[in-house]
């Protein structure tokens, strides 16, 4: 299965997502639309949804997902904050968060063209997992595009993480330290997506 690429705001109401980065908040329910049946949904049902919401969140497809799962798994600690760390410490994710795109879609981009060094090595891949005391920087030739106009202003007015510094100067990203589970996204429930995978 592909990424998604259909209306936001459909698959936002089907994960009861509020937002989604540059999509903004999800629109109020429209009045007079009749009566809905809701339907019972079960304990499968409520994990896949968590599992759903997630890979959604942070755009991985299924396969990449699983294999994070498993490492997660085999890691030291809780399981299910393994995988949220793993996830924020993808290469498209810590951009996002830097404050210089407005969805990790945009980052991802960015990436894909090959527009960012890692510590002074050219990285195109999205689902690179950065280190601390990784410093992120433009390459030349991503300095000359829109996207870089496009992050110069974002990072006027969006804040970053605590383990993550941008310097607006020659927007340059540093990684502080490693980020916690509580770093990730609130709206996923972790202990659904283990206990999915434990079946």
């Amino acid at each position: 299965m592909a990424r998604y690429t259909g209306p936001i705001q459909k698959k936002l109401r089907a994960l009861g997502l509020e937002s989604y980065g540059v999509y903004g908040t999800r629109k109020d329910k429209r009045v007079n639309q009749g009566f809905t049946r809701r339907r019972r949904v079960s304990a499968y049902g409520l994990q896949l949804k968590e599992k759903q919401k997630a890979k959604f969140l942070y755009g991985v497809l299924e396969k990449q997902f699983k294999n994070y799962f498993d490492k997660a798994l085999f890691q030291e600690g809780v399981t299910g904050d393994n995988l949220i760390i793993l996830l924020e410490r993808r290469l498209d994710n810590v951009l996002y968060r830097s404050g210089m795109f407005l969805s990790r879609k945009q980052s991802r981009q960015a990436v894909n063209h090959g527009h960012f060094n890692v510590n002074g090595r050219k990285v195109n891949i999205p689902s690179y997992q950065i280190d601390q005391g990784d410093v992120i920087q433009w390459t030349e030739k991503g300095k000359k595009t829109s996207l870089f106009e496009i992050a110069q202003e974002n990072c006027k007015t969006i804040p970053t993480p605590h383990w993550v510094v941008l310097s607006q100067a020659d927007m340059e990203t540093t990684v502080i330290t490693i980020p916690t589970a509580e770093d990730g996204e609130p709206e996923i429930d972790t202990t659904q997506i283990v206990e999915l995978y434990s079946k």
